[in-house]
């Protein structure tokens, strides 16, 4: 009977630099990367006995890889389609489990403010969908349409009538205009806001600091040593901050920021310094804007719209601090907190640059566009489901 010859090898440039990926990578799984190693190695001109030897594969499995890749190229050492099981659940009963997940649990009567793969497992069956299911099947079915009812995001309405207007003013200042004029170069632009309730917890045991394959180690539990607002005015376009802390907020803590920042230079000469803030209780309507100008006259007060404090870039500074200063909390005493705060300002200020903010009134418009467009559609279901 005669030798059957191997197949040769003959892999282009693209095909070898694949393989030897698939062969040699950490993510490739197992059975992927020895084929691609059969098939490097039949590249290199050896025999299947000598591959099978140097692999511990067995010779017609060697001769098998070696074969679909000669006849279909790199798409023959995946695994072929399988007919497998038939289905124990018909799509009838599939798409009924994912309609239970698209509707609320109260809408159901059930007890509960979102499903669970479990949950929705043992309605099914309560509901008689399916006789038994499990939750890893629920699982699987959910995830080919990318169902998440455990996850939920919240959500707001525009409410003040002059979103748009208020909104590209404080854009604009981003962008050094006002009004449609470039600022001067001894104007600035100012934002500023409040971090309330910085306490000051004792840790029970002194905290540990990491170590080899150990993360920083904080004690749970605590005493209280009270609690702070900490005030910052952020410079936009200069990267400094001016802080300071207050036992609480109010009108009076917020003036005591604007004085000392209006105190010192560049401010206090300057032709113009624009304020930005929201509208807390602290800086609200038209009477907070009279409050700075007579106090300042070269102050501008500029407010953000109702609900958008994410337009003041103080708040990304609030992110920094709680981040690097405030987590985890672990200070013996509110003179602990302050000085942290204080030494952290400065420390920021000699190294920091001013955020890249990229939302322009260009984006404004495109978001405004979608939320009408969302809008629009949500009132045409309503009017169709009542009319039904």
């Amino acid at each position: 009977m005669p030798l059957r010859t191997a197949c040769p090898i003959a892999p282009s440039a693209a095909e070898y630099a694949r393989l030897k990926t698939m062969a040699y990578g950490h993510k490739t799984e197992h059975r992927l990367r020895v084929r691609a190693q059969v098939v490097l190695h039949a590249a290199r001109g050896r025999s299947n006995a000598r591959i099978a030897q140097e692999t511990g594969l067995h010779l017609d499995t060697v001769r098998r890889w070696r074969g679909r890749f000669a006849e279909q190229g790199l798409p023959g050492l995946k695994d072929r389609q399988r007919c497998g099981r038939p289905p124990v659940f018909t799509p009838l009963q599939v798409a009924e489990v994912k309609a239970l997940a698209c509707r609320l649990p109260a809408e159901s009567g059930v007890p509960l403010s979102h499903w669970s793969c479990p949950e929705l497992a043992y309605e099914a069956t309560r509901r008689g969908i399916a006789a038994f299911v499990s939750a890893s099947t629920v699982r699987r079915w959910l995830a080919d349409d990318a169902l998440k009812p455990w996850q939920h995001r919240s959500w707001i309405f525009i409410t003040d009538p002059d979103f748009r207007a208020k909104a590209q003013r404080v854009l604009d200042l981003y962008a050094r205009t006002w009004q449609g004029t470039p600022l001067d170069a001894d104007e600035y632009v100012i934002s500023a806001d409040k971090k309330t309730s910085i306490q000051a917890r004792c840790r029970c045991h002194p905290t540990l600091a990491p170590g080899q394959a150990r993360a920083m180690r904080v004690n749970h539990t605590y005493g209280r040593g009270g609690a702070l607002a900490y005030l910052a005015a952020y410079d936009v376009h200069r990267s400094k901050v001016s802080g300071r802390t207050e036992p609480r907020t109010g009108i009076d803590p917020f003036m005591n920021l604007v004085t000392q920042v209006m105190s010192l230079e560049p401010y206090k000469s300057a032709k113009r310094v624009f304020w930005i803030v929201d509208n807390g209780s602290s800086h609200r309507g038209q009477k907070a804007a009279d409050r700075l100008t007579a106090a300042f006259p070269n102050a501008v007060m500029v407010h953000t719209p109702v609900h958008a404090s994410w337009l003041n870039q103080v708040e990304i500074y609030f992110s920094v601090v709680q981040r690097k200063v405030v987590t985890p909390n672990d200070f013996t005493d509110l003179a602990q907190v302050e000085d942290r705060l204080r030494a952290f300002e400065d420390r920021y200020n000699a190294t920091a640059q001013p955020f890249q903010w990229k939302f322009t009134t260009s984006d404004l418009d495109d978001l405004l566009a979608r939320l009408d467009r969302h809008t629009a559609d949500h009132q045409e279901e309503s009017s169709v489901a009542l009319a039904a």
